[in-house]
């Protein structure tokens, strides 16, 4: 080939270009930034409203069903789900992955600006889904000195922290914030003849500030400000707000309410590792690189600490999305480094000298640079799946330079000049190599058409592996031929002849004669090996993805709606004595009165809490992360119920790639409530009675107690009131007002919440004798135009497709897995005749791994048929790439026996390790078919030349081989943290290559000698 004849001939040329993309490929190494996972483009919005002083039903009535209605005619629209809470409501909008959300926001912004929504409900609000923000890190913090407050030395952290590069927000939980609060005095109010509406009146009509027009003075122009600022607790109190009738002295608000400057009254009770604590959440903009923020951040945290007014507080990482990349990034790395040097050890070992080894061994390093510059260009990232792919192809960038230099070498045995063997070598297999190449690129192109999620993660992969086999192709070509011309000398004895005479040459070239001499027994043996692979792969299972143990999980607290806060802390407590025993984790922080994401407007819930628990590094403990939550599950179960029976307990996990391991989910959906009722219950006995399943969760809420006050609207006419007016002095009492903000002299904003005293607002004898000022002037108790009794509503509503729906999440035990799980489940529910309105839909890994399994399917079809149609275009002939397909079907074989032994399940992993397959198995038989092409062309008899093809093809072929085998060893392993996505692909891989390398030097002569004329029937003698 011209390629290699030039970089021969211009060696100073071939070195300089080699330095220059060196040098480009190292700067294009900084700046390619490090991420876990690649970009998700999640087409997922939101729809968000506030109907204040709604229940749940009149929110679903008068706001959520509209809206449903409107943005269902949405193109692209797959999913809608909605939840009616009180006071407002969430419709979760799920479009096709080939959608983009950029361009639908503004059809789903036109389609709700259409509903016709009540005059005192809020603007919905549409947002989209966005990973900037989520948090990168959350930590807590705790002080050991009891008398310092850690809230105000985390909000002093807060201000020093939020500076930092690439941090958008550090948000503290349970903060501490100051405000105005006004208590008012019923008994006083009342005898003034006021009411809580006066009072805010008078605070906002002289808390103003607007605007004027403009004045000529002097002969400028000025604006003008009307101002009447408050801004401070004493000027609010001394506000007039009427006049004593008796005496005509002002009555200022001091005479009517308690006014007062303070904390916010906690609802939240925050505790690390039994500390009290804060829990602090970072955000990072959303360009900024993760790890570099990570970096940054942790170094500005630390040099704080070490302030001597921070020396109490101890911070702990509950977790790191930065330092998680690293370390997985690290891990993948060190897999990439000593999968290089496995394969160099092979060279070394098979071609016992040390300089064809270091002139391969460039082969890696600079075929890896080159494709960070594409990588670069290309605009890919850093992460677990570019890096996996370019560890699962560490042994692929050294097979081109092998067969290079294997046959080079084989030429200086031949008695020829170092020059001429470089130059006649290359030539030789330069062809073989470049078809092969291009057969194991072309398996990929199926993968950039695959959408959704699968198509997110696995393009850069994809793309990655392609890049990196492009440059090991071009440094074959130039580099290897360059470097042998100048390194390699004519061996002193003739190897070959060496190779050929010794015992294993003679044995295995024996049992390839005895092959093609009892053509029928190999294939026989193979065919009865491929339907013991059948099996050994139904055997095993499938999943989605693989789990990663990111070492973090949370457990959630649910007791009956308006437990008190207190009995929730204890439940907790108690939890926090189980998980204080367990060795492998490191920290817990809990919150009670906290739902975790909290609910939609993320109001805390005092019956509800969560704790979030960090486990040691992996390398510290023996014990993974599902295997922990397994264990504890029941212990933590127990000591919640000991506590209090109502208490539900249920610990869960989720995934860097958004999955959560070890769970099944589904919604049953029906268009009759009661009918869904009586179908969720008898779903839910029936899963909790199979083994497999440890825990079965619903969203189904209960209903919750609440007062209910009833108007009695003649009553109420009577004494000269409107249900609405009632309703709205109600509201205003029970809930308190924001009444205004003030702006002090030191320029600290407080808000001023207008409130009646406790005794009155939040007890139902207060609310009895809660007194409403009729038109007449004269005050009527609540009580006395209304019947307040304790009833029962509901908490939320949730319903999918316009639908009542439920949602079910089933845990199963990890000896287990998705397939095997849902066949169970599918079973059982198919055992209780359900009706037929009533939909069981499965969503979550399952959903995935079905939408994708056929579109991986079709890719490894449509990947065989492009892998011959190069080869057909390659070989110019459509009978000798049909020999080379058989190498395909060899693989099943050893992925087979390799997922069976090392009990791996299908995945989604294990089928892009398939693919790979694909393009790597033909390889050998391209190289052996085009080589006994080339000893028939040169005039030797078919048989001849496919015994001696096999001869002289079968030491690159195994070379080939092992070097890729041994390089996904490592990989194969799975050792430390974010490995565990690519080790299903590496045992499919290495289980595949063994069986078709093996099968091939075999199996292939045999399909050849069937196909050539001569060889077709041979008989023995011939033979």
């Amino acid at each position: 080939m011209n390629i290699s004849r030039f970089s021969i001939k211009r060696p100073v040329f071939t070195i300089v270009t080699m330095l220059i993309v060196l040098l480009i490929g190292t700067i294009s190494l900084t700046r390619i930034p490090l991420q876990l996972i690649p970009n998700i483009n999640a087409p997922v919005s939101v729809v968000v409203t506030s109907y204040p002083g709604a229940g749940p039903t009149e929110v679903l009535e008068k706001v959520t069903k509209p809206i449903e209605a409107q943005v269902a005619q949405l193109p692209g629209l797959e999913n809608v789900q909605s939840t009616s809470t009180e006071g407002s409501n969430l419709v979760l909008l799920e479009f096709n992955f080939s959608t983009d959300i950029d361009d639908v926001e503004q059809d789903i912004r036109r389609a709700v600006e259409q509903v016709q929504l009540p005059d005192d409900a809020n603007q919905p609000r549409v947002l989209k889904f966005d990973p900037s923000q989520f948090p990168v890190i959350q930590m807590s913090l705790r002080s050991s000195d009891e008398s310092e407050n850690i809230r105000n030395l985390a909000e002093e952290l807060e201000v020093e922290l939020s500076r930092t590069e690439g941090v958008a927000s550090v948000d503290i939980s349970n903060s501490l914030s100051e405000e105005v609060r006004i208590s008012l005095d019923q008994d006083d109010l009342q005898s003034y003849g006021l009411t809580q509406s006066d009072i805010s009146n008078v605070i906002q009509s002289n808390n103003v500030s607007f605007p004027g027009d403009t004045v000529e003075t002097d002969g400028k122009s000025l604006t003008t400000r009307i101002l009447s600022t408050l801004t401070s607790v004493e000027e609010i109190e001394e506000l007039v707000v009427s006049s004593d009738p008796e005496t005509g002295d002002d009555i200022t608000i001091a005479d009517v309410a308690d006014v007062q400057l303070g904390e916010q009254e906690q609802s939240v009770i925050t505790r690390a590792n039994d500390e009290n604590a804060v829990l602090i959440s970072v955000l990072q903009e959303a360009d900024a690189n993760t790890a570099d923020v990570s970096t940054a951040f942790q170094n500005a945290l630390d040099s704080l600490l070490e302030e001597e007014q921070y020396e109490s507080v101890t911070a702990d990482v509950l977790f790191d999305q930065g330092d998680y990349i690293q370390l997985a990034i690290g891990n993948i790395a060190s897999a990439l480094i000593f999968g290089g040097i496995f394969a160099m050890a092979i060279l070394f070992l098979f071609l016992r000298n040390i300089k064809s080894p270091i002139i391969i061994g460039v082969a890696i390093p600079y075929s890896v640079i080159v494709t960070f510059v594409l990588m670069y260009f290309a605009d890919f990232s850093l992460n677990i799946f570019t890096l996996g792919a370019l560890a699962l192809g560490i042994g692929m960038l050294v097979d081109n330079a092998i067969v290079v230099l294997e046959n080079i070498y084989r030429h200086l045995g031949m008695k020829k000049d170092p020059k001429s063997a470089a130059r006649d070598g290359a030539k030789e297999v330069a062809s073989a190599i470049t078809a092969s190449t291009l057969t194991t690129i072309a398996v990929f192109i199926p993968v950039v058409f695959i959408e959704g999620l699968i198509g997110d993660l696995f393009t850069e992969f994809a793309l990655t592996i392609s890049f990196s086999l492009f440059a090991s192709l071009v440094v074959a070509l130039t580099v290897i031929p360059m470097l042998a011309s100048k390194m390699l000398k004519e061996p002193k004895e003739d190897l070959e002849k060496k190779r050929r005479e010794s015992p294993f040459t003679k044995r295995f070239m024996g049992s390839v004669k005895w092959s093609l001499k009892h053509r029928w027994a190999p294939i026989l043996i193979t065919l009865i090996l491929l339907g013991a692979g059948g099996f050994g792969i139904s055997a095993v299972g499938t999943q989605f993805l693989p789990a990663t143990d990111e070492g973090f999980f949370d457990i959630s607290v649910s007791l009956e709606n308006g437990t008190a806060l207190e009995e929730t802390e204890a439940v907790i407590a108690a939890i926090e004595d189980e998980l204080r025993e367990e060795e492998s984790i490191d920290v817990y922080l809990s919150q009670a009165g906290s739902s975790g994401q909290g609910g939609i407007d993320n109001s805390p819930d005092g019956s509800s809490g969560n704790i979030f628990v960090k486990m040691k590094p992996l390398d510290d403990r023996d014990t993974s992360v599902f295997e922990l939550i397994e264990e504890i599950t029941p212990d933590i179960e127990a000591a919640a119920t000991s506590v209090n029976e109502t208490a539900e307990v249920s610990a869960s996990l989720q995934t860097a790639t958004g999955t959560s391991p070890q769970t099944l989910s589904f919604s049953v959906r029906d268009t009759n409530e009661s009918r869904l009722n009586e179908s969720i219950d008898q779903i839910r006995d029936a899963l909790i009675q199979l083994d497999s399943i440890t825990e079965v969760e619903t969203d189904l809420e209960d209903t919750v107690e609440e007062v209910q006050i009833e108007i009695n609207r003649e009553d109420a006419r009577e004494a000269g009131l409107s249900p609405a007016q009632i309703s709205q002095e109600v509201n205003a009492v029970t809930r308190g007002a924001l009444t205004t903000q003030i702006i002090t002299d030191d320029s600290d904003v407080y808000d001023v919440y207008i409130q009646y005293d406790e005794e009155i607002a939040n007890t139902i004898d207060g609310l009895e004798e809660l007194a409403l000022r009729a038109p007449s002037g004269e005050f009527i108790s609540l009580g006395d135009v209304a019947e307040i009794t304790i009833g029962e509503g509901p908490v939320s509503i949730q319903r999918i497709d316009q639908q009542a729906a439920v949602g079910f999440t089933a845990s199963y035990t990890t000896n287990s897995n998705l397939g095997a799980v849902s066949q169970e489940v599918d079973e059982a529910i198919a055992d209780l005749n359900l009706a037929d309105e009533t939909e069981v839909v499965f969503g979550g890994d399952r959903e995935l791994l079905e939408d994708s399994i056929m579109d991986m399917l079709l890719a490894v079809g449509l990947a065989i048929v492009l892998v011959y149609f190069v080869m057909a275009a390659q070989f110019e002939s459509f009978k000798y790439p049909f020999v080379i397909m058989f190498t395909v079907p060899l693989m099943v074989i050893g992925v087979a026996i390799a997922q069976f032994v090392t009990q791996t399940p299908v995945s989604v992993t294990s089928i892009i390790g398939l693919l790979i397959l694909t393009g790597i198995v033909v390889n050998n038989g391209i190289v052996l078919v085009d080589y006994i092409n080339q000893r028939k062309a040169s005039g030797m008899q078919s048989y001849d030349a496919i015994y001696t093809s096999v001869r002289d093809r079968a030491r690159p072929i195994l070379m080939t081989a092992l070097t890729t085998i041994l390089g996904l060893v490592p990989l194969a392993l799975g050792i430390g943290e974010g490995t565990e996505i690519n080790q299903p692909m590496a045992i499919t891989v290495i289980g595949g290559l063994i069986s078709s390398t093996f099968l091939t030097l075999y199996i292939v002569p045999i399909v050849y000698s069937f196909l050539d004329p001569e060889t077709r029937r041979m008989n023995k003698k011939a033979k």
